[in-house]
C-alpha cells in the first residue's frame, strides 16, 4: 500500500499439556513454550510495531509465590526487546549454573516467565496515546487466584459509551474511558459473580473447607457462560485472547467473524494465533490441520489441559474482513497468496483496455512491496491473453504467415519490470512537517532507462489506494520523469469509501480520496444539496439506537458510476505538470467477492457494515467531516 494506515494487533497464546520436565526431555529445553512463543510474535510482526507484550501463568503454585509474569515494551524491535529483557535472566543461570537450566522443576520454581499458558500480543494503535500502558496484555488482579484476568486482543467496539454506561450500572467506576478497559472490567464482573455463585452454592452444600472450596470452584467455573454474558452487548470486531489466574484460558471471536484467528491443538500444546502461518512455521503443522475459530465462538482450554470450542453469542451473516486478504495478513498463508493472484488475474480486461491491448508498448509494474503478489496474478492474466493473441493470428490466417511475421507474433510478451522502488532509510530520516512535502517527493527512487519516451504505456499496480497522498506527492512525480505516455494506477482493491471502526485506522471521511472526488462531483454538477441533506439525516439519527440507524453516506457516491469517480480520483491524484496522462482503475466489488469468496466483510467499499455499530460510526465520521472535526467517529 502506497498509502500507510495502522491496522489491527496480533495474538499469539500457547498451552502447554505436559509438565516442563517433558519438553526438557523430548525437546531439550524446558524453555520451549517461550521460544515458540517467540516465533509465534516475530512471524506476526507485521501486525504491530507501536509496542508488544508478553504475560505467562504457572500452574499449580503454592500461596505466597508469584504466579503471573508480564513485561511489556515500546521498543522500536518490541518483540526482541521482550525476549532479551526474559531471556537474560536464564542466561544469567547458565553462566553461573549450567545444570539449572535441565532442571524443569528448579526454573518453574525460582524463574519468572516459566509458565505453562503464555500470551503475547503484538500492538498497533489506532488512536490515542502510544504508551506503555496501552500495550497488552492488560492485568486485572485479585488475591484469588480464579480472580485473577490476563487478556490480550485485536479488537475495537463501537459502543464504548454503552458499555460503559452498563459498568456504572453495575456500580463499577472504570479508570478510563477505553474498550480494552470496558473488556476487561466486563469479563471480570461476570467472573467475580461466577466465582462468587459457587462459593456459596459450596457453603450451602456444607462444604466448609475453604482451601478445598476454592479448587472446586477453579474446576466447575463456567468460562463459557462467563463470556456469553460479558458479550450480550458488544458491538464491534474482535480476537480477545484470556487467561483466568488459576490457568483457564480462551480465545474468542466475534459473531461476525470481522477478525481473524486460528489454532491447533495436539495432545502436548495447544497454540492460537491471528494468523495461520505463525502457527505453520512455528510448529510445522500441515495447512490443513490448522482450524478457524468460528465466529461467536470461543476456543476454550481447561486448566485440566480439556479442550473445546463453544458459542458464546450467536453467530451472524460471516463478513470476514476482505482488508487481511488483500493487505494485512501476511501472504505466506497459501489460501491469501492464492486470493491475492486471483485478485490481479481479474484486473487484467480493465487494464488491457486502458492501454488498448497494446502489449508491445506496456510497461507492467508494481508499487512495493506488498502489491506483489497481486502483481505475480496480472502478469499471468496478460499472459493468458497474448498466448490467445498468438494463437489466433497463428491458426486463424488464410494466407501463409512470413517468418517476419511469425517472428513478431512469438516475441510479443508483457515486459515486466521493477519501476518504483522504496528508499528505506530516507522514510526514517522525515520527521519534520516544515520538511515532510519535500522529503516525500523522494520516498522512493525509480529504474531509468526502460520506458521508451512519450511512446510507452506505464502499468503500476497498488493492492490499494486509500488516501491517493503518496502517489501524488511522491510516485507520479517520479513516473512521469521516465517520459511515458499514460500512466495507468491500479488498485487490486475497490474505492475505499467508508471508514474502519472495527481495529484499523481509517475513521476519518475527509482521508478517502473516493469520497473527495464524490464531493467535488457533487458540488460541479450543483448537488451540494445532496452533502446537505445527507449531514442533516445524520444528525437527525444522532439520538437513535445505533440498530435502528442506516448508512446515509450511501448517497454521496449515489449518482456516480465507479468509473466516473476513478476518472476524478485521477485529476486529484496528478501532480502539476504532469506530461502524462494518467487513468486510475479499481477492482470492482464483484471481483473482490470471487477471488475472495470467505471473506465478505466489505464495508470500507460498499458501506454494508457486519453490526449495527457501523452505521453509527459512519454516519457520526460525516458530521465530524461537515463541522470541521478533526477526530475519529468512535470511542
Amino acid at each position: 500500500m502506497s498509502d500507510q494506515i495502522k491496522h489491527e494487533c496480533g495474538v499469539a497464546f500457547i498451552r502447554l499439556l505436559k509438565p516442563l520436565s517433558y519438553y526438557q526431555k523430548k525437546y531439550g529445553t524446558a524453555l520451549f513454550g517461550l521460544n515458540k512463543l517467540y516465533l509465534l510474535m516475530e512471524k506476526q510482526h507485521n501486525r504491530g510495531q507501536d509496542g508488544a507484550g508478553v504475560a505467562t501463568i504457572k500452574l499449580d503454585i503454592e500461596p505466597g509465590k508469584r504466579y503471573i509474569s508480564r513485561h511489556r515494551s515500546m521498543a522500536q524491535n518490541a518483540v526482541a526487546d521482550i525476549f532479551e529483557y526474559i531471556m537474560k535472566k536464564f542466561a544469567e543461570v547458565e553462566k553461573e549454573h549450567p545444570e539449572k537450566m535441565k532442571d524443569a522443576v528448579w526454573l518453574k520454581e525460582n524463574m519468572s516467565f516459566t509458565g505453562e499458558v503464555l500470551l503475547g500480543h503484538l500492538r498497533y494503535g489506532t488512536h490515542g496515546k502510544n504508551s506503555i500502558e496501552n500495550c497488552h496484555p492488560f492485568l486485572r488482579q485479585n488475591n484469588w487466584m480464579t480472580r485473577n484476568l490476563v487478556i490480550a486482543g485485536n479488537f475495537n467496539m463501537t459502543n464504548v459509551d454503552e458499555l460503559l454506561e452498563q459498568l456504572y450500572d453495575l456500580g463499577q467506576h472504570p479508570k478510563e474511558k477505553a474498550d480494552t478497559v470496558t473488556v476487561l472490567e466486563k469479563i471480570g464482573h461476570f467472573m467475580d459473580t461466577e466465582v462468587q455463585g459457587l462459593f456459596d452454592q459450596f457453603k450451602r452444600e456444607g462444604n466448609d473447607d475453604n482451601i478445598a472450596i476454592t479448587k472446586m470452584i477453579a474446576d466447575n467455573m463456567d468460562l463459557a457462560k462467563i463470556l456469553k454474558k460479558s458479550a450480550k452487548n458488544w458491538d464491534g470486531g474482535y480476537t480477545i485472547a484470556g487467561i483466568l489466574g488459576h490457568g483457564d484460558a480462551f480465545v474468542m471471536r466475534d459473531p461476525a467473524g470481522i477478525r481473524p484467528a486460528y489454532y491447533y491443538a495436539n495432545d502436548e500444546f495447544v497454540v492460537a494465533t491471528s494468523e495461520r502461518p505463525a502457527i505453520q512455521t512455528a510448529f510445522n503443522i500441515p495447512f490443513e490441520e490448522v482450524k478457524e475459530i468460528k465466529p461467536g465462538h470461543a476456543l476454550i482450554v481447561k486448566k485440566n489441559g480439556h479442550v473445546s470450542e463453544e458459542q458464546f453469542s450467536e453467530p451472524t451473516e460471516k463478513k470476514a474482513c476482505s482488508f487481511e486478504r488483500i493487505y494485512f495478513s501476511r501472504g505466506s498463508d497459501a489460501a491469501i497468496y492464492r486470493e491475492r493472484k486471483q485478485l490481479g488475474r481479474l484486473l487484467c480486461p480493465q487494464i488491457l483496455d486502458a492501454v488498448d491491448n497494446d502489449i508491445k508498448n506496456t510497461v507492467f509494474s508494481y508499487i512495493p512491496n506488498t502489491a506483489e503478489i497481486a502483481f505475480y496474478g496480472m502478469v499471468e492474466g496478460v499472459n493468458k491473453y497474448v498466448k490467445n493473441y498468438q494463437r489466433e493470428r497463428l491458426l486463424n490466417r488464410e494466407d501463409k504467415i512470413t517468418d517476419e511475421e511469425l517472428s513478431e507474433v512469438l516475441a510479443l510478451a508483457p515486459r515486466v519490470e521493477k519501476i518504483a522502488i522504496k528508499d528505506v532509510k530516507l522514510r526514517t530520516f522525515i520527521t519534520q512537517d516544515a520538511d515532510r512535502s519535500e522529503m516525500v517527493a523522494h520516498v522512493y527512487d525509480t529504474t531509468y532507462g526502460l520506458i521508451k519516451n512519450s511512446t510507452d504505456s506505464l502499468v503500476v499496480l497498488d493492492d490499494s489506494i486509500v488516501r491517493g497522498t503518496t502517489l501524488k506527492q511522491s510516485i507520479l512525480k517520479i513516473l512521469d520523469r521516465l517520459g511515458p505516455k499514460k500512466i495507468v494506477v491500479v488498485s487490486s482493491a475497490p474505492q475505499i469509501r467508508y471508514p474502519d471502526c472495527y481495529g484499523i485506522d481509517m475513521s476519518r471521511m475527509g482521508e478517502f480520496v473516493a469520497f473527495e472526488a464524490a464531493v467535488s462531483l457533487l458540488k460541479e454538477s450543483g448537488h451540494e444539496d445532496i452533502i446537505l441533506d445527507v449531514y442533516q439525516k445524520c444528525v437527525a439519527a444522532k439520538g437513535l439506537p445505533a440498530e435502528k440507524e442506516q448508512n446515509f453516506v450511501k448517497a454521496i457516491y449515489e449518482s456516480f458510476t465507479d468509473q466516473e469517480i476513478s476518472d476524478r480520483i485521477a485529476q486529484i491524484i496528478t501532480p502539476k505538470g504532469t506530461k502524462a496522462e494518467i487513468k486510475v482503475i479499481y477492482q470492482t466489488l464483484d471481483n473482490l467477492h470471487t477471488a475472495c469468496p470467505d471473506h465478505l466483510g466489505d464495508w470500507y467499499f460498499s458501506g454494508d457494515y457486519p453490526t449495527p455499530g457501523g452505521n453509527k460510526v459512519v454516519n457520526r465520521a460525516f458530521v465530524n467531516w461537515m463541522e470541521g472535526k478533526n477526530q475519529r467517529a468512535y470511542m
